[in-house]
């Protein structure tokens, strides 16, 4: 008997290519971290871009809160803190600003990668035991509210607004509202 090579045959006894070489996954491995170096620098900005527009929003917050305080619990007098204003009125109503923006205090939980402080400014207007909220001080003729980023990587922006509404930025730390720009 002779055997009988046919082509159908010889390929039976080779083992099969599964997978992949090294060097193909060390290929892959290097596109994808191209990738990665490329991709994340944009995805920083983009989370600061995020953090800083909700700190703006939580300044329009704080200086809206500090308006509603004036009209309805101050009289006629702004908050002098963020734990002022997150205190109730005793008639049952909501808080002045969410407990988020309240733990917000340089020594409490940051909202955004921000922390925010507001500081009465002026004169008194009312004692603290005759606010409807039982606040910790007395009112005052104005305020001053910051807000600041925790870390460079939380955001590039320092903000600040006082009881004319208007917000400012800059990139350092507002002391008052003559510091920094406008907010366009």
């Amino acid at each position: 008997m002779s055997a009988d090579i046919s082509p159908e045959s010889r390929g039976r006894g080779r083992k099969e290519d599964d997978g992949f070489t090294l060097v193909e996954l060390l290929f892959v491995v290097a596109i994808i971290g191209l990738l990665a170096a490329i991709a994340v620098p944009g995805l920083m900005r983009g989370r600061m871009a995020g953090n800083e527009a909700s700190a703006v929003a939580s300044m329009r917050t704080i200086t809206s809160a500090q308006a509603s305080f004036q009209a309805t619990c101050g009289g006629g007098g702004y908050a002098n803190s963020l734990a002022d204003l997150a205190l109730a009125p005793a008639a049952g109503e909501s808080a002045f600003i969410s407990p988020d923006l309240a733990a917000a205090a340089p020594d409490g939980v940051p909202k955004s990668g921000y922390v925010f402080v507001v500081t009465g400014g002026g004169t008194s207007v009312l004692d603290a035991d005759d606010t409807c909220n039982g606040a910790a001080a007395d009112t005052m003729t104005g305020f001053f509210t910051q807000g600041d980023p925790v870390g460079s990587s939380a955001g590039g922006r320092f903000f600040g607004a006082d009881e004319s509404g208007q917000i400012r930025q800059d990139s350092a730390q507002l002391e008052d509202m003559d510091a920094g720009i406008p907010l366009q």
